[in-house]
């Protein structure tokens, strides 16, 4: 079986697919390595991007000896055992460091004086930003770079390089679906196209259904995407548009999110962007949170669904959202009224609304404040024209 990601590892910034920032010409990260003065850096993306392979370019440019390391297994003695290698030698080496996220503290501590003389070059990568776990001391001493999802006309040109080296015979649907379905992920695709070549001479969509029936997906695990999808799936509903509300929907709940999680937020976004434009939204979200946490995954998608559908079909308004956060801040700002005494406890000179038919003018406040401001939206409208016809409300 022919390695398809080893053979086709690139070996230079020129071969690098998808990831032009870095490797262009003008990449600042290229002109550093060039120059041989690239410093401590630390690479953050997606699987399958190129961190580990853009690492192994740097050493070559560089001309450093690479030493690869995993965070989860690396040996604090490994480290020294090198250190003491190179500690008179005119080179230094290239200590990469994969997962590097999960360092421990005392890991860190035995790196951070070699980075600080400059005797080790550390390139560390992760699919989550790793400077929220690295301590101030490294951070301040390291560059941070970002790598994206390789973007499927770059796929396209890795594949059909693949197909035309290795004289594979495919179908037009298959490679399609060798793309669309590896989440921007090349690594993803060459396996997949690996292990399809190792089955049959013709591989079909059905080859490659048979191996991976589903799209990968960046999944909601990693802090980045997680936020990011759950942000698209509030605001897609905020904005009523069903079709964007649900396709958010459906990558949390592909990525493995939890639909007690999910529920949670729309019953928050029912309050808070709906509110009393629909009273009712706030009582069926609460019902799909109390229904989801019985019935569990893969029933649970759609109570979530026709949740979803409902709340973004609704008319929004933040009126409660924004009253209760400008109340909240004129108390803390030190707008500290009496309570007047006709509604104190214990009070003289309350008048009881329902001896009045229901309402009565009297004094709530020492002085007029305003924090509630009524949208013209659904039920809201409603509410603002009776409270007018009753009040001098507006």
């Amino acid at each position: 079986m022919v390695d398809f990601t080893h053979l086709l590892r690139p070996k230079s910034f020129d071969e690098v697919v998808g990831q032009e920032h870095l490797s262009s010409k003008e990449a600042p990260l290229r002109i550093l390595c060039e120059k041989n003065t690239l410093g401590h850096s630390f690479f953050f993306g997606p699987s399958g991007c190129g961190k580990t392979s853009i690492a192994r370019i740097i050493a070559k440019t560089m001309e450093l000896p690479f030493y690869e390391f995993n965070a989860t297994s690396i040996k604090v003695e490994d480290l020294r055992r090198i250190f003491d290698q190179y500690k008179n030698a005119l080179q230094k080496p290239l200590i990469f460091i994969d997962e590097v996220h999960r360092l421990s503290k005392n890991q860190q501590e035995v790196l951070l004086p070699f980075m600080e003389n400059n005797s080790i070059l550390v390139i560390g990568a992760s699919t989550e930003n790793p400077f929220f776990s690295l301590t101030s001391a490294i951070r301040s001493r390291a560059l941070l770079f970002e790598l994206y999802p390789i973007a499927e006309d770059s796929l396209t040109n890795l594949l059909e390089i693949v197909i035309g080296k290795y004289d594979i015979n495919i179908t037009k649907d298959a490679k399609e679906y060798l793309i669309r379905s590896s989440g921007g992920d090349a690594r993803a695709m060459l396996k997949l196209l690996e292990f399809s070549a190792a089955i049959t001479d013709a591989i079909t969509i059905q080859t490659l259904k048979s191996l991976r029936p589903n799209a990968l997906s960046a999944g909601s695990s990693e802090a980045g995407v997680h936020y990011d999808l759950t942000s698209a799936m509030i605001k897609s509903i905020r904005g009523s548009d069903l079709n964007a509300s649900i396709y958010y929907l459906a990558r949390l709940i592909e990525g493995g999110e939890s639909a007690e999680f999910i529920a949670r937020r729309l019953v928050i976004l029912a309050s808070e962007d709906i509110g009393n434009a629909n009273p009712q939204a706030l009582i069926l979200a609460n019902s799909a949170m109390q229904s989801v946490a019985k019935i569990g995954y893969p029933e649970a998608r759609i109570i979530l669904s026709q949740c979803v559908i409902y709340l973004a079909s609704s008319p929004k308004s933040n009126s409660a959202y924004t009253a209760i956060n400008d109340a909240l801040k004129a108390v803390k700002e030190g707008t500290l009224l009496e309570v007047p005494k006709n509604i104190r406890d214990k009070s003289e000179g309350y008048l009881y609304p329902h001896d009045f038919g229901g309402y009565v003018k009297q004094k709530y406040l020492a002085k007029p404040l305003s924090f509630v401001h009524l949208k013209e939206s659904g039920y809201e409208k409603k509410i603002k024209e009776w409270l007018a016809k009753l009040t001098d409300f507006s």
